[in-house]
């Protein structure tokens, strides 16, 4: 270990890379709501996060897992999956009243295509005002699973529906 006066060691969750601090510090800065997207190896989770000095508030939260009681019945972290994901998220805020945030990835890299911008995608067909590039987001055809089978474009189409009649009760 080094003992020179001019090391110091990083913090445990930057070491652990889980955490970019000068990323979240410019995120943070902006004063805006920020939509965080977490893929993992099963699930899609997608969260709407407003800083407070006492730690941040969640103020509406989806998972990819809820999909299933919607008719979702293929894998929970596919690209369609992330989409109807941020959908829903999106429809959740709307109905809450909001509607403008900005995309948080954290740690992740940005790659043109990602399950990251499908679900940003997905909040912003909702009626989320969230600044994307069409540049970076997926075809369509990936996102309504059409790279995966015609059955999984006719599952997507009939959840699709199913969320939308559930927020339009």
């Amino acid at each position: 270990m080094a003992t020179d006066t001019n090391y110091s060691i990083k913090y445990r969750r930057r070491r652990e890379n889980r955490t970019n601090y000068k990323k979240r510090l410019n995120l943070l800065k902006s004063k805006n709501i920020r939509m965080v997207i977490r893929p993992t190896n099963k699930y899609i989770i997608t969260q709407l996060v407003e800083f407070h000095p006492d730690g941040d508030k969640i103020l509406v939260s989806a998972n990819s897992n809820e999909l299933k009681k919607q008719g979702w019945n293929i894998s929970c972290s596919n690209t369609p999956a992330a989409y109807l994901t941020g959908f829903l998220c999106g429809l959740k805020a709307i109905k809450i009243s909001n509607t403008d945030a900005i995309l948080d990835i954290g740690i992740k890299k940005s790659v043109k295509g990602s399950k990251i911008y499908a679900a940003g995608k997905g909040a912003v067909d909702a009626g989320m005002k969230i600044p994307l590039s069409d540049e970076i987001l997926p075809d369509e055809k990936r996102l309504k699973g059409g790279t995966i089978s015609e059955s999984a474009v006719k599952i997507f189409e009939q959840t699709l529906n199913n969320i939308k009649n559930s927020f339009s009760k």
